[in-house]
């Protein structure tokens, strides 16, 4: 089997492998990575789901509608709770709601949920990305790191994989709707395999920030 193909085949065992780790580990995560497990369980189920229907040939990209939405809000409480203090909660509850709006906007109108909604991707890219480098030098800062010490290698891990994914997933999402309209399959694929690589970066950096989480 071509590499790249195995790859995508496979892409989705680490959400699954992660989501069960978070849901066995739930009752003994604190407030924070509570919340930042949410977004785990939500990522696991909607993949899931995603593949069901990938796999009876029924249309799935309405669930990357829904994903993308309940994703950002996910992961917008999750940096509220991780920022606390440091930012103001209205600033990341008004971001969080433009983004709800714009989104719904995009489904409805411009990007119908029959088709790739890249401009809701490409912003949410951009959005955790700034929400990412200001926890980097948030947890600069002495006073945080005595505050969130036990906590801070989890976020230290958290944080570097939705960095990583998000940002390097923003030129690819850019391109999408281009990349299926006027490059080969086999371009295609390659490109997602690279996508589905970081995404297996991604997990695995959720995966170690729970494995490095406060002992209770």
């Amino acid at each position: 089997m071509d590499f790249a193909l195995l790859i995508n085949k496979f892409a989705s065992l680490p959400v699954y492998i992660t989501g069960g780790y978070y849901l066995f580990r739930y009752r003994q995560l604190p407030g924070t990575l509570k919340l930042f497990s949410v977004f785990v369980f939500v990522s696991a189920i909607i993949q899931f789901v995603s593949t069901m229907l990938w796999l009876q040939n029924i249309p799935n990209l309405l669930l990357l509608h829904i994903y993308v939405a309940g994703g950002f809000v996910c992961l917008g409480l999750f940096y509220e709770a991780v920022l606390e203090g440091f930012i103001d909660k209205k600033i990341i509850r008004s971001i969080m709601i433009a983004f709800l709006a714009f989104t719904i906007i995009n489904s409805l109108f411009i990007q119908p949920f029959t088709t790739f909604n890249s401009y809701a991707l490409i912003t949410e890219c951009i959005l955790v990305v700034i929400l990412a480098l200001t926890t980097y030098l948030v947890m600069m800062d002495d006073v945080v790191k005595r505050k969130r010490q036990e906590l801070a290698s989890s976020l230290n891990w958290i944080n570097s994989g939705l960095f990583i994914y998000y940002s390097s997933s923003l030129i690819i999402f850019y391109y999408a709707n281009t990349l299926v309209k006027f490059f080969s399959k086999q371009f295609n694929l390659q490109t997602w395999m690279l996508h589905a690589f970081f995404s297996l970066i991604m997990y695995s950096c959720f995966f170690v920030g729970l494995w490095k989480r406060p002992r209770r």
